[in-house]
């Protein structure tokens, strides 16, 4: 099978499409024929040898992947059946999704929805998955359409693009926040009535502050996550998702105990299967149509590595699609 697959030579991480045997798969009880995977932001650190993504080498990278069962010794899962798979640790430390093949824990996979096929599964993929869990924490912390103005973080990216769109299709006044002026448009054009510049957001600022946001859904942290806090209204909830900004949290208590704000943790391993089944209905009813084709560019296997490189150095926007058959 062909594969992306990492190697480790005097500390740098070189990365080749190379074809490999499935015997050398790791362990897992269901083998999936992958059609499509994606480069999300820790992806393009893995590829790209940033941070310690990677501890053990070889490695194939791909945190997601939809495709269809080839081999099962799980009944719940039978052959030719599609599914897809987000998180629990593939392509960081279990081999992911950007190859042929994947053995994966039959626990770790969800049956595709109805009315949904793999390439727009992967064109939501764990990206989209969290941003639903992150606008499902709003809901239940309170924060519905009528109850004021949400911000979203990071809003470029593929969480920050779809949890927009997610937000404005269910009828919220959405706010985001972006370092690229030139996205101003292409995030009006998802559903954004508002976009603000990322280093307003990103400097250390007061513990509270005025009272804009209802909600918010942060997929920075560090500073940024910070600000959002203390911005936000009494009683409002804020989604916490990512940690591209730094995993320190220099804040106080003051928005939590003055201001009754809720800092709701949003993690896409850590999810009940049932959870994870209603995310997926959810996305499968709330995205529009054309969703799929705004917020996705599509790249072959033998193109990823150029593409994790982009994705580092901030220049692609949205969704980053992996043909991989």
């Amino acid at each position: 099978m062909r594969a992306l697959l990492l190697q480790q030579d005097a500390g740098q991480t070189l990365s080749s499409v190379s074809d490999i045997s499935t015997d050398d798969l790791p362990e897992g009880n269901v083998v999936v024929d992958v059609d499509w995977s994606s480069l999300n932001y820790k992806d393009a650190m893995a590829i790209t040898g940033t941070g310690k993504i990677i501890r053990q080498f070889p490695m194939v990278p791909g945190i997601d992947f939809a495709g269809r069962v080839s081999s099962s010794e799980d009944s719940r899962f039978s052959v030719g059946q599609q599914v897809i798979l987000t998180g629990w640790g593939v392509g960081e430390n279990h081999w992911g999704g950007l190859a042929e093949k994947a053995r994966v824990k039959a626990d770790w996979l969800v049956p595709l929805p109805e009315g949904l096929d793999s390439r727009h599964a992967m064109i939501i993929g764990t990206a989209g998955f969290t941003a639903m869990l992150c606008v499902m924490a709003l809901e239940e912390g309170g924060v519905l359409p009528d109850s004021g103005k949400v911000i979203v973080s990071g809003a470029s990216g593929g969480v920050g693009s779809t949890a927009i769109t997610l937000l404005s299709t269910l009828g919220y006044d959405v706010v985001a926040i972006s370092g690229r002026a030139s996205n101003t448009k292409y995030l009006e054009q998802l559903g954004a009535k508002t976009v603000l510049s990322r280093e307003e957001f990103s400097k250390e600022g007061r513990a509270l502050d005025k009272q804009l946001w209802a909600g918010a859904i942060d997929t920075v942290g560090d500073h940024t996550l910070a600000t959002l806090l203390s911005q936000t209204v009494y009683g409002g909830t804020v989604a916490a998702c990512g940690l591209a900004g730094g995993y320190q949290l220099p804040t106080t208590v003051m928005p939590f105990i003055l201001r009754n704000v809720r800092l709701q943790g949003v993690d896409s391993v850590m999810c009940p299967l049932h959870r994870r089944m209603d995310a997926w209905e959810r996305l499968t009813q709330t995205l529009p149509a054309s969703f799929y084709e705004q917020a996705a560019t599509e790249i072959s296997l033998e193109q990823a590595p150029a593409a994790a490189a982009a994705i580092m150095a901030n220049t692609i926007t949205g969704r980053t699609l992996v043909k991989v058959r």
